[in-house]
């Protein structure tokens, strides 16, 4: 089943559906059909910024429109969208983006990775203040001698930009100082770890899918994948009725029973071990439970 104009299948439509769904907090499919209308001819996923979601008749209702203003019109197959809305507000139709509170964090994070980029920027390229404090009682012209150091001085480091070692002489007291040197380098560490954690958090994602490290034990990393696995439970339980009905809506074009049923893999083996155990420890109490109760009921008769 074509999927768009360059994807073919299921997975991809879930794939971009499920993108959709994250990054903006909603998503919006439709099933093409053929001229007939006897077939489907492919799923097509129009962009967000043509629609406009609506109140229906009812609170149960949303009414997804194309156009604005008075060129605004519902859709005219509606039986043929499949919208979801992630995480909405409270008497709200659209949904929240899984991306939504993090440009405040992510601006102020930037700024931090900006004045380190500069710091960095004035360590490795160095300003001087070269001042020269004439004798008491010289009569020589300071201006003059002031030029003449500053052109010895672009000469010397001009010659260091290009390789050459070259000396800096100068008569007088000439004192030199490197403009910044006094000021110490900002620690940033803890400030960009405490942003780093409202976004890990707000994203639901292991630390090391970022490329942080720390998570020290290996009880963390189990939690952490347990985490996630209730994570893409969450979306998968939102992807199997659009899934369900598209399949129901090809069943019904073929003449068969729309009756459909979503079965998804096991997300790894450690889950799909951890619930086999559980479901033995289970079968073990209730065996348990069912000697004693038997032994009970034996003594009572007795």
């Amino acid at each position: 089943m074509p999927v768009g104009a360059s994807s073919v299948g299921l997975t991809a439509f879930a794939g971009q559906y499920l993108d959709s769904l994250l990054c903006y907090g909603n998503a919006v499919g439709e099933v093409v059909l053929t001229r007939d209308c006897e077939d489907i001819a492919g799923l097509y996923l129009p962009p967000l910024s043509h629609l406009t979601f609506l109140q229906g008749e009812s609170p149960l209702d949303a009414v997804i429109c194309t156009g604005e203003g008075k060129n605004r019109r519902p859709l005219p197959c509606p039986e043929l969208v499949h919208f979801t809305a992630l995480h909405p507000a409270p008497g709200e139709i659209t949904g929240q983006s899984l991306l939504s509170g993090l440009p405040a964090i992510s601006r102020v994070l930037l700024q931090i990775y900006s004045a380190i980029g500069k710091n960095f920027e004035r360590m490795g390229n160095l300003r001087y203040a070269v001042t020269y404090h004439p004798a008491p009682g010289d009569q020589t012209d300071a201006a003059a001698v002031a030029g003449e150091i500053s052109r010895e001085w672009s000469a010397a480091m001009q010659a260091a930009a290009d390789g050459e070692i070259r000396d800096f002489v100068a008569v007088g007291d000439v004192d030199i100082k490197v403009i910044g040197a006094d000021n110490q380098f900002i620690a940033t560490e803890v400030p960009v770890r405490q942003l780093l954690e409202q976004i890990v958090a707000k994203l639901g994602l292991p630390p090391f899918w970022l490329g942080l490290s720390w998570s020290s034990t290996e009880r963390m990393s189990s939690q952490q994948s347990d985490l996630l696995t209730g994570e893409l439970e969450f979306y998968r339980r939102l992807l199997t009725p659009v899934l369900t009905k598209i399949a129901g809506l090809f069943l019904r074009t073929q003449g068969c029973s729309p009756a459909v049923t979503v079965n998804w893999l096991p997300i790894s083996l450690q889950d799909e071990t951890e619930e086999a155990t559980a479901r033995l420890t289970r079968a073990k109490a209730e065996e348990l439970e069912r000697k004693l109760a038997a032994a009970a009921g034996k003594e009572v008769k007795e």
